[in-house]
């Protein structure tokens, strides 16, 4: 049997502004945007690398999955972007103005930092050992 997670749903007030952001501060590749109705698009971006996991953007569709924009995770790390060049990913998040909620540390798996996408979600930027 072989199985994998190909895509991770993240809910997003507006597809183009989540776009803009992952495209173009964290250089994301825009892996597809396919319009489907009126309200409604298939939206994936990837980090640059082999093998990633797509993040399918999804605009909340109603108030009830608006309450979860930022906060997919209960306010823990949701996400965990592996970097094979920690100092040049860290960089551009600070020239981007992307919120640090931890600053960079050495642990013992490798060097890690935390930091808010655009809505709010937490993720870990890490250079593995």
């Amino acid at each position: 049997m072989s199985q994998k997670i190909v895509h991770i749903a993240l809910v997003v007030e507006n597809y183009d502004e989540a776009i803009d952001f992952y495209v173009n501060k964290l250089h994301f590749n825009l892996v597809e945007d396919t319009k489907l109705s009126d309200t409604k698009r298939w939206v994936l971006v990837s980090p640059r690398g082999t093998g990633s996991v797509h993040l399918l953007l999804a605009q909340a569709a109603n108030e009830y999955q608006s309450k979860y924009i930022g906060n997919q995770s209960g306010g823990r790390v949701f996400l965990f972007l592996h970097t094979d060049s920690f100092e040049r990913d860290y960089q551009n998040l600070k020239k981007h103005n992307i919120e640090i909620v931890r600053e960079a540390k050495e642990e013992p798996y490798g060097k890690v930092a935390v930091f808010k996408d655009l809505y709010g979600n937490l993720w870990d930027l890490i250079e593995p050992k």
